[in-house]
């Protein structure tokens, strides 16, 4: 099993007010806009090209019906070539499962959602292999 660091999301309270913030002050570059759930909160996301190649990115993220923040400022992301693996292993080191793997092929992904000990939100991705 490897992961790496891959991506840090920021819970906003005003998604576009702070895409513009951060397209306009660091240069940013949207790639994609998805509009899911995790578990049954709906949520909303801006994510942004790497600004140096091999980099992490930044995703800004807002929970619908929520106005600000509350601890959850931001979902840290991992990616693994083995997601039921990497889940399993947080769950042994005291992490909870908020959103059991699931694929979203639509983004070539399989992604679930754990709590670290804290209750700290952690995005676990696995890359689906390519289609066609």
């Amino acid at each position: 099993m490897s992961q790496q660091f891959s991506f840090t999301k920021l819970v906003v309270a005003d998604l576009e007010a702070m895409h513009e913030f951060y397209t306009t002050v660091f240069g940013l570059r949207e790639l994609a806009r998805v509009d899911a759930a995790i578990g049954d909160r709906p949520i909303h996301e801006i994510m942004y090209l790497p600004t140096s190649e091999g980099g992490g990115s930044l995703v800004l993220f807002h929970f619908e019906g929520q106005d600000t923040p509350v601890n959850e400022e931001s979902i840290l992301g991992f990616v693994s070539d083995d997601l039921d693996a990497l889940v399993a292993t947080a769950v042994a080191n005291g992490g909870r499962v908020v959103e059991e793997p699931h694929e979203m092929t639509e983004h070539g992904i399989r992604v679930g959602f754990v709590t670290d000990p804290e209750g700290h939100l952690l995005e676990l991705v696995e890359m689906l292999p390519p289609q066609g």
